[in-house]
């Protein structure tokens, strides 16, 4: 029996190619014969870890066999990798960040890559050419988006026209998933929804989040839908919008409580804004959770830490930057299984109980 032939040193450019002084081979004949996109064929060239080892073999052999050398100048011009990531964010809530940040170095850990850490603002009329900035003169090898920024369409289009990696956080999916986290929002609201219906209340508030935030009206309708399965609507005249903030749900709050007849829990779109609410009760001389129910959102430190405990929905926000780095890591090729699943979990404490 004759034994296989040792494909493994056999030249991969089958077809029969002559170069030229006046066509010499360019990075669009690699990705050609390589079968892969000229962004990967350049990601090899500048050195990019978001490049299979398979993949890079195969295209570093095609190179060294046509002998393909990159233009200096345009390869000084191309984006190439300075062992740093972007967390690009916009959010008032300062809690929020941290535990994103800390799970972003959770995730760079031992990669050899930092981070970079790059507040903004959205409404600014720069926002956009801030950004080209910031990516450009950092030369970021990714970029991390958590809410709001990663629903920013006009975002995205720029990183994509760098070529810059990145991996979108949010509550639903806005993109393929390689380059996507979903946290599942709706589903922690909906769960906050049945518990409050469950202790008997039906006389119910939400005070949401930014419009501007997808987030918010994500919860808000996944707080809506579990209360329809109770048999219970919210009534529009007891949702606020707040803006993630302590003073907003405050305010709110207190608008809510002046209602005839008001709101016997209040459902919050974030752990700040219930603290909010804590206030307005106590302004009012009711007691949580005795005249009013409080239940939030996220599970930030301080909602094990006041009195009552907070009962809220709790979102790994610091594992959700882990993940999000981790899949930054293996983007260039989708990896084999998707990033573990973020679940929302009813954390319940004492701030809501049944009503009197």
């Amino acid at each position: 029996m004759t034994a296989p032939a040792d494909t493994s040193t056999q030249p991969l450019t089958a077809a029969p190619l002559i170069w030229t002084e006046a066509r010499r081979p360019t990075i669009n004949d690699i990705a050609r014969l390589a079968e892969v996109s000229k962004k990967t064929v350049s990601r090899v060239i500048n050195d990019s870890p978001f490049v299979k080892p398979d993949t890079r073999q195969k295209i570093a052999r095609i190179i060294e066999e046509l002998g393909y050398e990159p233009d200096p100048q345009a390869r000084g011009l191309a984006f190439r990798r300075s062992f740093l990531v972007g967390f690009i964010y916009d959010n008032p809530n300062p809690q929020y960040v941290v535990n994103a940040q800390q799970g972003l170095l959770d995730g760079l850990k031992g990669t050899g890559f930092e981070l970079v850490v790059r507040p903004c603002q959205r409404a600014s009329p720069t926002f956009i050419a801030e950004m080209r900035n910031f990516v450009e003169r950092q030369k970021l090898s990714g970029v991390v988006l958590f809410p709001p920024v990663s629903e920013d369409e006009r975002l995205i289009a720029l990183l994509r026209d760098l070529g810059c990696p990145y991996v979108r956080v949010a509550s639903i999916s806005l993109d393929q998933p390689g380059a996507m986290l979903v946290t599942h929002d709706g589903e922690g609201a909906a769960q906050a929804a049945r518990y409050i219906a469950g202790l008997g209340h039906r006389q119910i508030g939400h005070i949401c989040g930014p419009a501007s935030f997808r987030s918010s009206a994500v919860r808000r309708e996944g707080f809506a839908a579990g209360l329809a399965e109770c048999g219970i609507t919210l009534d529009a005249a007891n949702v606020k919008e707040g803006g993630y903030t302590f003073e907003s749900g405050l305010a709110q709050a207190e608008a809510l409580l002046s209602l005839e007849p008001r709101p016997t829990a209040i459902f919050t779109g974030n752990d700040e804004m219930a603290l909010g609410v804590y206030q307005a009760a106590r302004d009012a001389g009711l007691q949580v959770p005795r005249d009013l129910s409080v239940v939030g959102f996220d599970d930030s430190p301080i909602a094990s830490r006041v009195w009552p405990p907070l009962t809220t929905v709790r979102l790994p926000i610091r594992d959700m930057g882990r993940y999000a780095a981790d899949l930054l890591m293996k983007q260039e090729d989708l990896p084999a299984r998707p990033p573990p699943r973020v679940t929302p979990m009813l954390v319940i404490r004492g701030s809501a109980a049944p009503l009197r």
